[in-house]
């Protein structure tokens, strides 16, 4: 289910989260000092900094594109992030006709909102909606362990349930997990394997799917990232092509913005197991907010 949207009003309306966002009463994250960025420059803390609160410059984000990363979340902590994947296909059309309807704004988008709260150390509940089918996921993750100097890989297991018609029907659960390594620096690396379940719910028969996301992050200046990330999928009930994504992104002190491009409009666990459209692609965003007690 998708929705019209008036690009003036999309605009002001992004406006507004920024200001009312940015006069929050909340203590919200804000880049380290010099010293500290320098300690953190790859991206691991010390053994001895195991804080879920400190800045991670190779993480800016809960999601790479669409896929979990595996960016801790304080006690206690808040998350707010927006996402929008409009309408219009760029593959479809010259670029003038693209200019038109300015690259798929002017066709709709579909939406969703996150909420995510850091409930104990190490672990995160989040609620999400999308309009897409009117779908609600709620997922819980904990995040085991993250990079350090003696510990060469950063892991989060995953586990979420998820419902169309606010929760109501076609009900799919995924477990899965994401690993994390930094290298040389600039470049963090992922890899998600994902099980769900019920990933079929539309047609009435009860299938699985098994896909492995795959993807990475570079830190080409200090706050800005270039990202991508592929979901093939490797068991169970396939359809349409391997869902993928790569985006533009930008960090400034507790806000995350990143310019996307997807082949799919499907943001939840069971919505990517399902992959993307062939010959797509599609304009959006991410837009996040970090919330700190």
């Amino acid at each position: 289910m998708t929705t019209r949207l008036n690009w003036p009003l999309a605009c002001a309306f992004v406006a507004a989260a920024l200001i009312a966002s940015g006069t929050a009463v909340a203590q919200t994250v804000t880049d380290p000092p010099p010293s500290t960025a320098a300690s953190h420059s790859a991206g691991a803390l010390s053994n001895d900094d195991d804080d879920d609160a400190a800045v991670r410059p190779l993480e800016p984000d809960f999601a790479l594109v669409n896929l979990p990363t595996t960016l801790p979340l304080p006690v206690h902590g808040g998350n707010f992030r927006l996402t929008h994947r409009f309408n219009g296909n760029l593959r479809s059309g010259t670029f003038g006709e693209n200019a038109t309807n300015l690259f798929g704004i002017d066709e709709g988008a579909t939406i969703g909102f996150e909420y995510r709260f850091g409930l104990a150390r190490h672990v995160e509940v989040v609620a999400y909606r999308t309009n897409f089918n009117r779908t609600i996921q709620l997922s819980g993750k904990y995040d085991a362990f993250h990079q350090t100097a003696s510990m060469p890989l950063g892991f989060s297991a995953v586990v979420s349930v998820e419902g169309v018609n606010n929760f109501q029907d076609q009900y799919a659960s995924a477990l899965g997990a994401s690993i994390s390594r930094h290298v040389f620096d600039r470049v963090q690396l992922y890899v998600v394997p994902m099980w769900v379940h019920n990933s079929a719910a539309a047609t009435g028969v009860t299938r699985d799917t098994g896909f492995v996301g795959v993807g990475g992050l570079v830190r080409v200046l200090p706050t800005v990232y270039l990202a991508a990330e592929v979901s093939p999928r490797v068991a169970g009930f396939v359809i349409g092509d391997a869902e993928y994504g790569f985006s533009v992104e930008t960090r400034v002190g507790g806000h995350t913005f990143a310019l996307t491009f997807t082949n799919a409009q499907g943001t939840t666990f069971a919505q990517l197991s399902r992959g993307g459209f062939p010959s797509s692609l599609y304009l959006g965003f991410n837009l996040s907010r970090k919330f700190f007690n």
